[in-house]
């Protein structure tokens, strides 16, 4: 039977929906672990912390090293398939972590469950990519994915709120049960989408996007955009708590404002990065805009009251719209860029350059504003605008190769 085109587009909107549904479930699932996941590792299962941070650490550099692979196993076979088999052993590592506390286990576990997750984003992103045609309709579909994502993400983290309140032992194994439940849930919706075409040859998928290098010139800029992900978990808290003589809870006003503006406009933004010299110039006001907020940020140092309350929501509202412009450039560029027959391989690239900013950033903040106070808010703002300037350059670049 031939299918025709209202029919596929049918089966493809469908296809989006239940993955958007499974995004949620999950997300909702995250934000519950991560809320708890120190404590219950802590004062639960009885592990040391260095014993934690050493099972982290072996984890990340595991995930840098296994995304690409990943996203060259979507382009080989299917991307549908290979999203369910790292969810079901994603959910199952999970589900161990309620059974054991033995340490050498645990980073068994730990590696299992955290070293293929920057690999699955990055499945998830060739999906969708095979679902829909064009730069701009994936694009869209990547950032409802997103707000999807961070409203399940509240969620979960305000019942991980609960569980902490309630501080027992058995109410913490039961939310790991609960993200387990989560894991299945997105397993049987993504079971559930459209076979994406794969190539079916055997094209060293890795290799090409290693010898891309002005794509991976333009993936590796971006990716120093990320910092600003640290710059609110880490560098914000230990700025107002130790610089500044402002509430404590200030930082956690801003995480609310970045959320709730993320949530509602991430889509928008979306209609600026729809071709790549769109999205190059997305990334550089990105840039911009993070580098205001950082300079707002360093004119708070001793202050106090209700004018260094309005610089930090000043400087946080720039910080969302340049988290906005970096997540929504990103994504263009890194799609209309990557090779149709290696769509898996080159989101890896995209990821593993990411996860590779995320590894040093809490470091980066530490290390600056410890070290150099205020200045280290300019010291990080010279990185926004020299990472997301030569970025049209470069984008011009690879676009000419490709």
């Amino acid at each position: 039977m031939v299918r025709t085109p209202g029919r596929e587009h049918v089966r493809e909107a469908a296809g989006l929906r239940r993955l958007l549904w499974g995004r949620g479930v999950s997300a909702l699932g995250d934000g519950l672990w991560f809320t708890i996941w120190v404590l219950y590792f802590t004062r639960v299962l009885h592990l040391p912390p260095a014993t934690v941070g050493a099972a982290m650490a072996v984890a990340g550099g595991l995930g840098l090293a296994v995304a690409i692979p990943l996203g060259a196993m979507a382009d080989r076979f299917d991307a549908r398939t290979v999203l369910v088999c790292v969810t079901v052993i994603r959910g199952a590592a999970m589900a161990c972590y309620a059974l054991s506390g033995d340490p050498w286990a645990f980073v068994l576990v730990t590696a299992v469950f955290v070293a293929p997750s920057n690999g699955a984003t990055a499945v998830r992103t060739a999906l969708v990519a095979g679902l829909v045609p064009g730069t701009d309709a994936r694009v869209r579909a990547l950032a409802r994915q997103r707000v999807a994502q961070h409203v399940g993400y509240a969620l979960g983290a305000a019942l991980g709120a609960v569980v902490l309140a309630a501080d027992d032992a058995s109410v913490y194994r039961l939310a790991v049960v609960a993200n387990t439940v989560s894991f299945a849930v997105l397993a049987v919706l993504t079971a559930t989408i459209p076979r994406t075409r794969a190539s079916g040859q055997r094209r060293p998928g890795a290799r090409l996007v290693l010898h891309d290098r002005p794509y991976l010139a333009v993936v590796g800029a971006t990716s120093l955009l990320s910092l600003c992900w640290a710059m609110l978990s880490t560098g914000l808290p230990l700025w107002v708590a130790n610089s500044t003589r402002l509430p404590l809870s200030l930082s956690g006003v801003v995480v609310v404002i970045s959320s709730v503006g993320i949530a509602a406009l991430q889509v928008f933004v979306t209609r600026f990065t729809r071709t790549v010299a769109g999205a190059a110039r997305t990334v550089v006001w990105a840039g911009g805009f993070l580098a205001v907020s950082c300079v707002l940020l360093a004119t708070t140092a001793g202050g106090s009251g209700a004018g260094a309350i309005t610089v930090v929501t000043a400087a946080a509202l720039f910080h969302v719209a340049g988290e906005l412009g970096y997540v929504g450039g990103s994504w263009g560029l890194s799609v209309a860029l990557m090779r149709e027959d290696a769509r898996g391989a080159y989101q890896g690239a995209s990821e593993a350059a990411t996860a590779t900013v995320q590894m040093f950033a809490p470091a980066v903040f530490t290390l600056a504003l410890t070290t150099f106070a205020a200045a280290g808010w300019l010291l990080v703002a010279v990185v926004f605008l020299a990472c997301s300037l030569p970025v049209p350059a470069l984008a011009r670049r690879a676009a000419r190769w490709r």
